[in-house]
């Protein structure tokens, strides 16, 4: 990542710049008849590519916090005219970034199904016309709405994408060892919680209200959700499904490690897992601690990976269905560190995984409790 914001925005621009022109053009090293342009009118592809050289523009939660406290016909109406404004801006580098990717990824089926999912919603925001009213807002929503559900299911489209990618390579060509690949991943999935985040919460702020409850954001969220040790009573302005997503998934992780290690073991107890909530003036922490026999120390780098796993049985990908509603299992398909930390990281937080070999890990959960942290746009 380049240090300097206004130089990495211009190298950016210089990238989809370059790749607007390999689309359009015949030299494009996308296969033939996955293009862009092979699928959509010009006009759109055109459209495209000008809003993904536009900057983004980020948000912080107390922004939406203070925003969405008192959410009257005007303030909605605003935020819809800067969704109107911003949302396609996000869509289009993404569609830019899926149109270009290395070692062929971009002409995968499910690739080709996100891309064109992002397109259609692309189109859907700038058809639609100047929001002026309160009753443009409300059409307005319902197209967000219709967004939000077409979206649901992109992880684990993506996940069937990059699992058919990895069956492809070699072992000496392992997807580790493919930074770029690793660094769109990380890029993708942040602006997609970004994207739900904003829709979200607009969305919500159109829902009966609920207690405690600013939208999406819920101003007493408590992460006392399991046996833990820390202040039962304890809350903070958090995301719940962002705060129950983290959590869930570090648990599960100790709680397969211990079960692997002494599954065979009959006449005794296995240890338990242990959770501690930290209270400090910036952050507030959360420790998950297991006796599962931790991690070797060569394999630290590979958690943060898309395709890395300690569970002996991964889930099929040919065998997830994604045409449903309901939520996707993606257990043994290492997405899970990875996203969590990304979920920190959006709020100004962070997820560190500390392992002895031969004992246990210590998950260390820090989230931003003071809320005054912008969107890390990708």
């Amino acid at each position: 990542m380049l240090a300097n914001p206004a130089a990495a925005h211009a190298f950016t621009a210089s990238c989809f710049q370059f790749a607007r022109s390999m689309t359009l053009s015949a030299r494009t090293t996308v296969q033939k008849g996955s293009r862009l342009i092979d699928h959509w009118e010009r006009p759109v592809v055109e459209d495209i590519f000008a809003h993904a050289m536009k900057k983004q523009t980020g948000v912080g939660l107390k922004y939406m916090l203070d925003f969405g406290a008192n959410p009257f016909e005007r303030q909605l109406v605003l935020s819809a005219q800067f969704l109107h404004k911003e949302l396609p801006v996000r869509l289009a580098h993404r569609v830019a970034e899926l149109e270009n990717l290395p070692y062929g990824l971009s002409a995968k089926s499910n690739i080709l199904k996100v891309r064109d999912w992002y397109v259609e919603s692309f189109k859907d925001l700038r058809t639609f016309p100047a929001i002026k009213d309160a009753a443009d807002e409300l059409k307005f929503t319902e197209i967000l709405r219709g967004i939000y559900r077409r979206h649901a299911n992109v992880v684990p489209l993506m996940a069937k994408g990059i699992s058919e990618l990895r069956r492809e390579l070699t072992e000496q060509a392992l997807l580790r060892e493919m930074p770029e690949i690793h660094q769109f991943l990380d890029g993708f999935y942040l602006s997609r919680i970004g994207i739900r985040i904003l829709i979200g919460q607009h969305i919500a702020l159109h829902e009966p209200s609920k207690s405690n409850h600013i939208g999406l954001i819920c101003t007493k969220c408590s992460p006392v959700q399991v046996t833990v040790y820390g202040d039962p009573k304890f809350t903070f302005p958090y995301v719940p499904s962002h705060l129950h997503h983290m959590v869930f998934e570090l648990v599960k992780n100790s709680l397969r490690a211990v079960q692997d290690r002494f599954d065979d073991d009959m006449d005794n107890d296995p240890p338990p897992i242990r959770v501690v909530v930290a209270e400090g003036d910036e952050d507030v922490t959360i420790k998950v601690s297991d006796e599962g026999g931790g991690i070797p120390r060569s394999g630290m780098p590979k958690i943060w990976t898309y395709l890395y796993s300690t569970a002996k049985a991964p889930v099929e990908m040919d065998t997830v269905d994604v045409s449903g509603g309901g939520p996707v299992v993606l257990a043994g398909y290492g997405y899970g560190l990875p996203l969590s930390r990304l979920y920190a990281r959006y709020l100004g937080g962070d997820l560190q995984i500390i392992s002895m070999e031969g004992y246990g890990t210590d998950a260390h959960l820090h989230l931003n409790r003071l809320g005054n942290s912008q969107e890390p746009l990708p």
